[in-house]
């Protein structure tokens, strides 16, 4: 890779007596995942460590063979995201797993291969969270346009293009079908073809969709779903690459997408997933004030096995409903999340019953 990346691991005890936890090096362009064990550790000592994150950049990861006590909210509200076995449920900067050491190495697994996409990632998360949504989804989208110019995107779309794959063809019909009863609006993406990417023709049909509601200002409700046998599969990746320049790709990504509209909406807005809901199709979604699960749905955020972050709002939307700490282990480690786990965290706040498609 020609880059750097180092994991070490700290007791929280030593992190809070000030031990050396980076000590970059010239050959280290990137700070090197830190992970921080809090077994054992009291009141005074996780306040001590927690003090002294900040300083250190990042990402740092806890983990905790038991339960999570509630004296250590602070340190796990400071870290970047802590695996324990137990923990309250409220608690959101805690992945909860039967297997700590098992989740933190996979964590480790995942940074050691796209380093600068993971370490965005958590800059992005942290950086954005106070944020109003406009200004958020720029800082998201400065730190997409520089990730295309790395290597880690550079080596997937080289991967991506050896396929030879071409452009995606026109839609034979409207890519988003419009539809009223009463002061309801339902906005149905429309190309099951392609599973509903959200490729140029998709999202510049519902970016004008939701224009039209925006200023008409006559619906007090939209429904948005989606028409086939998946809600959204996320960015049609096939046309990855083609935008002329990462400037221009910023302009059409913060300007032209659907994410601040649908933030403007959001409080009248419900989305419906079904089956695969990928990438920009829960990013956007997550903006909605209620998002109803099928339950064959399946959500995944995959950009950064791609060397890129969410790029369609996700790193705003998803944080301000599960949290940033959760939000890093779904964007880094790109797993699967099934309705209840959605559920239980408040990525969807129901769960349905299943889509005609």
């Amino acid at each position: 890779m020609g880059l750097g990346i180092e994991v070490r691991t700290l007791g929280a005890a030593e992190l809070a007596d000030g031990a050396d936890a980076f000590g970059l090096d010239a050959t280290t362009l990137l700070e090197p995942l830190l992970l921080v064990d809090l077994g054992g550790i009291d009141a005074a000592t996780a306040a001590a460590a927690a003090a002294r994150i900040p300083a250190l950049g990042g990402p740092v990861v806890g983990f905790c063979s038991g339960g999570i006590a509630a004296e250590l909210a602070p340190l796990t509200a400071a870290l970047d995201l802590t695996y324990a076995e137990a923990a309250d449920p409220a608690d959101r900067a805690v992945v909860v797993t039967g297997d700590p050491e098992r989740a933190v190495a996979e964590f480790a697994d995942c940074v050691r291969r796209y380093p600068q996409a993971s370490s965005f990632a958590a800059q992005v998360v942290r950086a954005s969270e106070g944020l109003p949504v406009p200004a958020a989804i720029d800082v998201e989208s400065f730190a997409y346009s520089t990730l295309q110019g790395g290597p880690e995107f550079g080596r997937w779309l080289a991967e991506r293009r050896a396929l030879g794959r071409p452009l995606p063809p026109p839609p034979g019909a409207d890519p988003v079908l419009l539809a009223t009863a009463g002061d309801t609006l339902r906005i149905t993406l429309n190309r099951p073809e392609r599973r509903n990417a959200y490729g140029t023709a998709l999202r510049d049909a519902l970016v004008d969709a939701l224009r039209t509601a925006l200023l008409a200002g006559a619906f007090g409700s939209i429904v948005l779903d989606g028409a086939g046998a998946a809600f959204c599969s996320g960015g049609d990746l096939d046309e990855f690459g083609h935008t002329p320049d990462t400037a221009t790709a910023h302009q059409i990504r913060t300007r032209g997408g659907a994410a601040r509209l649908m933030a403007r909406l959001g409080e009248r807005t419900e989305v419906r997933l079904h089956g695969h809901c990928v990438g920009a199709g829960i990013e956007i979604s997550a903006f909605a004030g209620h998002v109803a699960a099928a339950p064959d749905t399946v959500i995944r955020l995959p950009e950064v096995a791609m060397g890129l972050i969410p790029g369609a709002g996700g790193t705003v939307s998803v944080p301000r409903r599960i949290g940033r700490w959760r939000s890093l282990h779904l964007f880094v480690t790109g797993v699967a999340l099934g309705p209840q786990r959605a559920l239980e965290w408040g990525l969807v706040d129901e769960i349905v019953g299943a889509h005609p498609n």
